[in-house]
């Protein structure tokens, strides 16, 4: 079961913005605005999406952005399934990182 995903993930991961339609892209922006940005704002202030673009932000990197969505889902027991985490990762790319 994990080399299964493991393979599904690398799959994902090589074709991980080429691939985001306008459909994911907008079911990642409403996991992130009904999940992530109240949080977001709380810690950061404004709207929460500073959070994404300040000089000393955590995520530098591709994998790094899909690792840190995977320990917020985590921690925060959302329970998104990874077709979810993978539509959050692929919206922030889309909209903030450009990887």
């Amino acid at each position: 079961m994990k080399a299964l995903l493991l393979i599904s993930w690398s799959l994902l991961l090589a074709s991980h913005d080429a691939s985001a339609t306008e459909a994911q892209l907008q079911a990642g922006k409403k996991l992130i605005d009904t999940h992530c940005i109240s949080c977001h704002a709380s810690s950061y202030g404004g709207d929460g999406s500073g959070i994404y673009t300040r000089d000393y932000r955590k995520v530098r990197s591709f994998n790094g952005l899909k690792a840190q969505v995977t320990n917020c889902n985590t921690m925060l027991n959302l329970k998104w399934f990874d077709d979810e985490e993978q539509q959050v990762v692929q919206y922030l790319n889309h909209t903030y990182y450009h990887f």
